[in-house]
């Protein structure tokens, strides 16, 4: 590799200071300009005798009705800004299922499994492999009862089994963090994407714990690995409506029933990369939570660019020359989810960016409109608005492509790489883990913002942002990660020969 010249480096640090400074000056161009008008308005004092300085405070004169009219239309005003001002949604704690170690699917005995179950079709046997080699998945994750049959069985007993394991546990672990009472619970929504019963899984959670009758209950199926963010998007609604009201949100995907046997190829990745795991999270809009709440629920930005049969199956592609098998879910990553991407970056920025990166990306906009549109468009740093993101781990490739698309550090993605390693796609609950990774390494700080992205089936792109209400301690024992989070981060190879 040649050195680097010393007029190359130069130019970078005068462009290093140049950017830094055009940073300051456009995020705090209005402090600077009061500072400057106030500065003018001192010196021109300064240059005033007692006299001319006596004969301008006369000048202003209010007699008693103009103070009265004018503070009778500073209170109305005030009135009605707070009256159509939303209220505020706390997110007080959350819970997260830790699977038994017992469920435990170590590499070998998955593909122990996978060689019984597809004894006569080789091919899907080492095409799984493959993936799995490739899948930035670790030996810690695990699966539900049912699957580690030999066969395995995928009934609706068993899938209501994994169900209630799953969702009871998170809502106890629930329970016990907040102190809440199953009677205070006023609303109720529970997203899995694939496995929707009759009754609901909405049902089950309100006859198990004797929920109060007039409850508002939800149960959201089909919206694919961004529901959590959908449920999320509901309960802010709902609680802008029931004042007083605290709301609680499931997130899961049930394994159990969407096991595939089958030789497709496409159908066979989702049992390499989907795991157990859930969530339950506590919202809640009332004043007393404000001081013992995690977070404040800025913004939810929900983007959906329409059915996509891309968007369900993975594409694929043979690009091993010797075994004539391998997975390349990066090349059309993009190409399916850009539009929606790109849909929620574009409503995202006025939220949350800086006024320097609004600037550049509408002059950007502008000129792509306007001069050329073959401009390479501006991706705003959004270093700049948001300290920590959570990005679904739906997978490697899906991380990869975020990380070099938003120009994210190794650190900004390291809680969605180390949750797809220990838990794997937990779907819609991902986001919960790496959120949990977060805490435990003790790197959330009161003010922090935090960027939520999720990825679903449709194709849907969804985004929450977040914001710390007080710093939050390394939890020592509690969490999913508390037993583990002092071997995190590990190093992930491209490839685990198998």
């Amino acid at each position: 590799m040649p050195p680097i010249s010393t007029e190359t480096s130069n130019s970078s640090v005068k462009l290093k200071y140049v950017k830094l400074f055009y940073q300051y000056f456009v995020n705090h161009f209005i402090i600077l300009v009061l500072i400057a008008v106030a500065l003018t308005l001192i010196l021109e004092a300064a240059c005033l005798g007692p006299d001319e300085l006596l004969g301008l405070w006369r000048c202003f004169h209010f007699d008693r009705i103009h103070l009265i009219c004018t503070s009778f239309f500073l209170i109305m005003f005030s009135t009605l800004y707070f009256m159509s001002k939303p209220r505020t949604v706390f997110l007080v704690d959350y819970a997260c299922y830790k699977p038994s170690a017992m469920l435990r699917v170590p590499f070998s005995t998955f593909m122990e499994h996978s060689r019984l179950i597809l004894k006569d079709n080789p091919k899907s046997v080492e095409f799984q492999m493959r993936i799995l080699e490739r899948s930035g998945l670790g030996e810690e994750t695990c699966l539900p009862r049912a699957i580690r049959y030999l066969p395995p069985k995928p009934s609706m007993a068993e899938a209501r089994a994994e169900a209630e394991l799953v969702i009871f546990s998170s809502m106890d672990s629930l329970f016990e963090k907040t102190g809440l009472e199953p009677k205070d619970i006023n609303i109720l929504i529970v997203n899995c994407s694939l496995f929707s019963p009759t009754p609901s899984l909405s049902a089950m959670v309100v006859n198990k714990y004797k929920l109060s009758r007039n409850i508002k209950s939800f149960n959201l199926s089909g919206m694919g690995c961004s529901a959590g963010l959908i449920s999320m998007d509901l309960a802010r609604n709902l609680l802008q409506i029931y004042p007083n009201s605290n709301a609680v949100v499931v997130s899961t995907e049930i394994i159990t029933p969407n096991y595939y046997q089958g030789s497709e190829r496409a159908m066979l990745l989702p049992n390499c990369l989907f795991r157990m795991g859930g969530a339950a999270i506590l919202l809640s809009n009332r004043r007393s939570n404000r001081s013992r709440a995690k977070y404040r629920l800025m913004h939810v930005v929900r983007t959906h660019k329409g059915a996509n049969d891309k968007a369900y199956r993975c594409v694929y592609e043979e690009q091993d020359k010797e075994t004539k098998v391998g997975i390349n879910l990066s090349k059309d990553l993009m190409a399916i989810a850009g539009e929606a991407l790109k849909s929620n970056i574009t409503t995202i920025g006025p939220l949350a960016l800086p006024a320097s990166e609004q600037l550049l990306f509408l002059a950007t906009l502008i000129g792509r409109k306007i001069f050329n549109p073959k401009w390479k468009p501006y991706i705003p740093d959004f270093k700049q608005a948001f300290e920590h993101f959570c990005i679904h781990a739906g997978g490697r490739a899906v991380i990869d492509e975020l990380q070099k698309n938003l120009q994210l550090s190794a650190e900004h993605v390291e809680a969605s790489r180390m949750t797809l390693h220990r838990f794997g796609n937990t779907s819609s609950s991902s986001l919960w883990y790496e959120l949990s990774y977060i805490e435990a390494k003790g790197r959330m700080r009161r003010g922090d913002k935090v960027w939520q992205i999720a990825f679903g089936s449709g194709f849907k792109c969804n985004s929450a942002i977040w914001k710390c209400n007080r710093s939050i301690e390394a939890p020592i024992h509690d969490g999913p990660w508390a037993d583990c989070i002092h071997r995190y981060p590990v190093h992930i190879p491209e490839v685990v020969k198998l």
